[in-house]
């Protein structure tokens, strides 16, 4: 049986199924959260990274792709020709690694402002599994613990189903006693536009002949479900980024286009698709080039990788269309930064909610409908 393991600080444990280590448990430091006033609101003692998940070789894809589509309206057939895009790779998501990348740039970022809460990892569908973190944080002491999540926007998937993931694994543990607060939604922080406008600014240096006037922006983010969309603000958050990185990379032409269906025919999904937006903004000529920013991503997910630098590569090629894709969020340092405000904002060391454009600051506490999404369950092999 696989061991689960745990990122603790700056290190990856192989962690065998133990009791609590007491060592361990005595050197948990719990932060006091002081409002700007000096009054304490709250304390927390560890930070949780809470991502997706990707298989790190062949023989995990199909348990990992099992895992993803669980109880949703996905074909095996879909699923098969999805594993097909990983062993493409060698059956490695870069999804895993970026977050060990993320999590090495964001150690010191705290522990140089004075942060010292110890960071643990867990995914939703891959080890480290959530579940097999919570009994590592429970066992260390742990009591009330912040959570970035790796997703940008606000959704079903992005947002709510992550909560719903902490308190099932919270009831399948007994460990309802440990709480865990999610830091907001980061779509229109300076942070996260001025990360973007640089990566803009990477990928248009792939293309010196292309001037602002002559490229157009392609902004892409994961498609889901209108039924998801429609009781969420994915859309409105997503165009609100895109309009902010786009005005300070200083680009009039933009358009916020989708990737990565994968829901059945009949069922309606974001459109439009990035690959015939591509073949579109050659039909139309009126801009020669094109710079693809994955902005609903925050690292290289296989989507990425797959849809963008596989097949939108491809169309653009057979286009004759000069394409360069620029890169996800990752470790840029000012990214990093931001993650670190964030902390700093739920410990009450700043009275700033830093963001900017026309849309507010994402709340700190959900509301019980926010996100809401029923999705529908694939009939059982059973069932008539």
């Amino acid at each position: 049986m696989r061991e689960p393991y745990f990122w603790v600080r700056r290190t990856c444990l192989n962690v065998p199924p133990l009791g609590p280590p007491t060592s361990r448990r005595q050197r948990l430091a719990r932060i006091p959260t002081l409002s700007p006033t000096g009054q304490t609101i709250m304390s927390y003692d560890a930070l949780l990274l809470l991502s997706f998940g990707g298989p790190e070789k062949r023989d995990d894809v199909l348990p990992f792709l099992e895992n993803v589509l669980r109880g949703k309206n996905v074909p095996r057939e879909r699923m098969l020709a999805v594993a097909e895009h990983y062993y493409e790779f060698g059956g490695v998501s870069p999804i895993n690694q970026q977050n060990r990348d993320l999590l090495s740039a964001l150690e010191p970022e705290l522990r140089a402002h004075g942060i010292d809460l110890p960071i643990y990892w867990g995914n939703r569908n891959w080890h480290p599994m959530l579940s097999d973190t919570l009994r590592q944080m429970q066992a260390d002491g742990v009591r009330q613990s912040l959570v970035f999540v790796t997703s940008v926007f606000s959704s079903y998937s992005g947002c709510r189903q992550y909560r719903e993931d902490i308190i099932k694994a919270q009831q399948e543990l007994g460990a309802e006693a440990l709480q865990f607060h999610k830091i907001r939604t980061f779509f229109n922080h300076p942070g996260f536009i001025e990360t973007m406008v640089d990566r803009v600014q990477d990928a248009a240096a792939k293309l010196p002949d292309a001037s602002p006037e002559q490229t157009r922006l392609v902004f892409t983010a994961h498609s889901i479900p209108m039924a998801m969309a429609e009781n969420c603000n994915y859309e409105k958050q997503l165009r609100e980024s895109c309009r902010l990185i786009s005005q300070q990379a200083g680009y009039q032409h933009w358009e916020l286009d989708y990737q990565s269906r994968s829901g059945p025919p009949q069922q309606p999904w974001l459109e439009p698709d990035v690959c015939d937006a591509l073949r579109r903004i050659k039909a139309d000529g009126q801009q020669s080039s094109v710079i693809v920013i994955p902005v609903g991503f925050v690292s290289d997910h296989m989507e990425v990788v797959y849809d963008l630098d596989h097949e939108a590569h491809d169309a653009a090629q057979e286009l004759g269309l000069p394409m360069a894709r620029a890169a996800t969020a990752g470790t840029h340092p000012r990214f990093i930064q931001m993650i670190r405000q964030l902390i700093e904002e739920r410990l009450g060391r700043t009275s700033e909610r830093l963001a900017i454009g026309d849309l507010p600051a994402g709340h700190d506490i959900c509301s019980e409908n926010c996100c809401l999404y029923d999705p529908p369950r694939r009939p059982s092999a059973t069932s008539s």
